[in-house]
C-alpha cells in the first residue's frame, strides 16, 4: 500500500502533492494497470484532504489519460492494452507449450463469430505483418520542455535493445507521424495520454514503459540526519522537479534537496562539497565523479554517490523486446 502523505505546511498546494504522488506511483508501476485507486472517502481519511479536492485530482489524472472511471466500481489505472496483448507474442514452440492453446483459442473464437479459416488466416497474417512493420521504426517522445527525459529513455533503449531510436518532441509528433505508415512510439506513463491522442488517427502503436521506483534511495534519504543535504543530478529537468516534489512530500524539511542537470557544472561542484548523498542517472555518473575528484581538496567528508543503473524497469525492456521481435 502506497503511503500518500500531505505536508500541510508546504508551499506546494495539497492537490499538487497528491497528484504528483499518484502520478509517480503509476509511472513507476507501484499502481500497475488495472489497479483500483482508493475511494475519495478512504483517501480523505488517510490524507486529511476534502473529498472534493481528491475528486478534482482524480479528474485531473483522468484528463491526463492515466486513470479511468468505471461506473459503480471506482477509479482504475488505465490499461493501454499492450500488457494484455503481450501474452500472445510468444512463438509456437516446445519452449512455450501454452502458445498453441492460445492460438487455438483465438482461432476458435474467430470461427465461432462466423469467420472462415481463410479470413482468420488473413487476420493473423495482417496483424503479424503490421507488428513487424511497426518494429522497423521506433520513436521515443517527450515534451519539448523536457527533452532530457526523452534522451534518458532513448539512450537506455538503444543500449538495451541495440537498435536505432528516434527522439521526437511531443509537439512535433503529429507532423512526424503523418507521412509514415507504421511505427512504434515509446514513452513513459507521464505522457502516455498525450501520445495516444496524437497517434489515435494513425497506424502507429504506442507502448508505455514503467520507470524505476527509487524505493532503496528513498529509504536512504529517510535515514539521513535532519538537515542533511541531498543532491540530485540528471539529464532531465522534469525528472529533477518531480523528484524534488516527491522527496519534499515524503520527507518534509528533514532533507534539503539540491538539484542540477548534468550540464550545470558549477551547481554540481557546490553539490559534491555539501551533500551527504548524491543520486544521479547513469549518464551523469561520470560527470559527478569528475566533480568529486576536481573538488577533493575542499571536501571534508565525500558524499555517497548513488548511480541509478536503469530508469526503465526490466519488465518494460523485456516487453519491448517481445513486441519488437527482438527475442
Amino acid at each position: 500500500m502506497i503511503n500518500l502523505q500531505i505536508k500541510t505546511n508546504s508551499e506546494i498546494p495539497a492537490s499538487s502533492q497528491l497528484f504528483n504522488q499518484i502520478r509517480f506511483a503509476i509511472a513507476s508501476g507501484k499502481f500497475p494497470p488495472g489497479h483500483r485507486l482508493p475511494s475519495t472517502r478512504q483517501l480523505a481519511m488517510q490524507t486529511g484532504l476534502h473529498r472534493n479536492t481528491i475528486s478534482k485530482v482524480y479528474h485531473q489524472l483522468e484528463d491526463n489519460g492515466l486513470v479511468e472511471a468505471q461506473a459503480g466500481s471506482g477509479i482504475y489505472v488505465k490499461s493501454e492494452g499492450n500488457e494484455e496483448r503481450s501474452k500472445f507474442n510468444s512463438p509456437i514452440s516446445k519452449k512455450y507449450p501454452d502458445a498453441s492453446k492460445i492460438v487455438e483459442s483465438s482461432l476458435n473464437e474467430l470461427l465461432s463469430q462466423g469467420h472462415s479459416l481463410n479470413e482468420a488466416r488473413e487476420m493473423f497474417l495482417t496483424e503479424i505483418d503490421w507488428r513487424l512493420r511497426c518494429s522497423t521504426r521506433v520513436l521515443v517522445t517527450a515534451p519539448s520542455y523536457d527533452m532530457g527525459i526523452g534522451k534518458l529513455m532513448a539512450q537506455e533503449l538503444e543500449q538495451a535493445l541495440n537498435i536505432s531510436i528516434q527522439l521526437v518532441p511531443l509537439e512535433e509528433l503529429n507532423k512526424i507521424l503523418n507521412p509514415i505508415s507504421s511505427g512504434t512510439i515509446v514513452t513513459n506513463r507521464y505522457f502516455i495520454g498525450q501520445a495516444e491522442e496524437i497517434a489515435a488517427s494513425t497506424s502507429v502503436r504506442v507502448i508505455p514503459i514503467d520507470i524505476y521506483d527509487y524505493d532503496q534511495e528513498f529509504e536512504l534519504l529517510n535515514a539521513l540526519p535532519k538537515g542533511s543535504f541531498c543532491g540530485l543530478v540528471s539529464l532531465s529537468s522534469g525528472l529533477l522537479r518531480a523528484a524534488e516534489v516527491i522527496i519534499y512530500s515524503w520527507c518534509g524539511d528533514n532533507i534539503i534537496v539540491m538539484t542540477a542537470q548534468n550540464t550545470e557544472t558549477n551547481k554540481i561542484d557546490a553539490m559534491v562539497r555539501t551533500a551527504r548523498i548524491i543520486v544521479c542517472d547513469k549518464f551523469s555518473s561520470d560527470i559527478v565523479q569528475y566533480a568529486l575528484q576536481k573538488n577533493r581538496e575542499d571536501i571534508i567528508r565525500p558524499p555517497q554517490i548513488i548511480s541509478i543503473k536503469n530508469y526503465i524497469v526490466t519488465d518494460s525492456i523485456n516487453l519491448l523486446k517481445r513486441e519488437l521481435g527482438l527475442v
